[in-house]
């Protein structure tokens, strides 16, 4: 079957299921493989389950399929991603691409919050980030979608540039260049050039980029695109934002009007301004852009505040890599010190990189001067001898038990880990 005919089936359909056990009626089931599975062994109970049709691409299950109700391919994956590039091209809606080593998705929510005051907006769920989730996304979109935001996520080179070729933005943002996926990368040069492929990408097709001034490497490497800018103070900035209040949360000003977030950390400041240039640039009026910003609250281990009997709880769990536990950790010392609590969880993805990264982060802790700090995770513990003034614990339990028998009281605890050790474990003891 030619796309042109998948796609006509498509639009008729319910749209897209790659999970058997949640296909609804109508749906297409795509029988993508895995590590451990392959999709097309649960075909046949598609069907049962109420799939229109099912995409497969092994012709040892088609004996137990009415012939009327699959179709046979030779990669699953690749008809997915092509039937999303055609999809794409078929609606031909402005599509914002972002990508960065942090803040990703929160700068994502934050630009939905926004736009989708003034248009009809589909924008990717939670992190479907990758090959298959990017797809995912663009196949959401309808004919009554106005703009679609596309998160790409990636860990090597040329990721980020063939997701590029599925969703073909026409406008993108990178949030920053740190240190994260540094193993898959080839260390933090490795990451500017596979993030920068976005920009790559914009540069060559005439589209445009979303360039914070404030950030030299951003605007070095924008200088010669096409770009709308975005900055504080006197730059020569599209957008000027303008940073008033960090305590508890942050406050921007912006063309006169008093913005007040939900969001905590000066670090979210660029995904704050980001979303507000991004506004502008599709002609949001200015009071939406405040009401999407200060209707925007942070969930999923994200920047979340929380409040748990005496302690106020800084839920930062999702993912961390060393830019941004960097980040947080001079945030959070500015602060009242003597009422900080850490509990530091292993960062992962670092490669060669982890024991020295690990130590980097370790010895920031004791240069800021933070009293109580648990670290934990192996590569943490590797430290442990050189730093008795903290605890260290090699496992989950460990942490565990020790805090069950030293809960800490009227403290602000920073819980911040890479999404491996799940330390948002720790709230039902706190």
């Amino acid at each position: 079957m030619e796309i042109q005919q998948l796609h006509q089936l498509f639009l008729t359909s319910n749209g897209i299921c790659t999970d058997n056990r949640v296909v609804k009626e109508n749906e297409i089931f795509f029988a993508l493989r895995g590590e451990n599975f392959n999709g097309n062994t649960f075909a046949k109970k598609a069907l049962e389950n109420g799939a229109l049709q099912v995409i497969i691409d092994d012709k040892n299950v088609t004996s137990e399929l009415d012939s009327t109700h699959y179709i046979l391919v030779d990669d699953v994956l690749k008809t997915l991603q092509e039937l999303a590039r055609y999809h794409r091209n078929y609606l031909n809606i402005p599509i914002i691409g972002l990508t960065g080593s942090n803040g990703k998705t929160t700068t994502k929510e934050l630009i939905y919050a926004v736009i989708s005051q003034s248009y009809k907006t589909i924008a990717t769920i939670g992190n479907l980030n990758n090959h298959i989730g990017v797809p995912l996304t663009l196949l959401r979109m309808t004919e009554e979608t106005e703009i679609g935001i596309v998160e790409m996520g990636a860990n090597h080179q040329k990721e980020i540039e063939f997701l590029c070729t599925i969703a073909q933005p026409n406008l993108g943002y990178i949030t920053n260049f740190g240190k994260a996926h540094l193993e898959g990368f080839g260390g933090v040069e490795g990451v500017i050039k596979g993030k920068s492929e976005l920009y790559t990408y914009l540069k060559q097709n005439n589209q445009t980029v979303i360039t914070n001034l404030d950030d030299s490497k951003q605007n070095e490497l924008t200088i010669n695109s096409k770009r709308f800018t975005f900055g504080q103070n006197n730059n020569p900035a599209d957008v000027l934002v303008t940073l008033k209040n960090i305590q508890p949360f942050l406050e921007i000003e912006y063309d006169y009007l008093n913005i007040k977030s939900n969001l905590i950390g000066i670090y979210n400041f660029n995904n704050i301004a980001s979303a507000i240039c991004i506004g502008t640039y599709f002609k949001v009026p200015k009071k939406l852009i405040k009401k999407g910003i200060e209707s925007y609250v942070p969930s999923n281990n994200r920047s979340q505040l929380i409040q748990i009997k005496t302690n106020k709880i800084i839920l930062d769990a999702y993912n961390a890599n060393p830019s941004s536990m960097e980040a947080v950790l001079h945030n959070l010392s500015k602060q009242n010190s003597s009422h900080n609590y850490l509990i530091l969880g292993d960062m992962f993805e670092l490669g060669d990189e982890a024991w020295k990264e690990h130590l980097f982060i370790i010895n920031l802790v004791k240069s800021l001067q933070f009293k109580d700090a648990l670290f934990v995770g192996g590569n943490f513990y590797k430290h442990k001898s050189n730093f008795k003034e903290f605890k260290f614990f090699k496992e989950y339990k460990d942490l565990e038990e020790y805090i069950n028998l030293n809960l800490p009281e009227k403290r602000t605890i920073l819980v911040k880990g890479s999404r491996g050790m799940a330390l948002e474990r720790i709230l039902k003891i706190l």
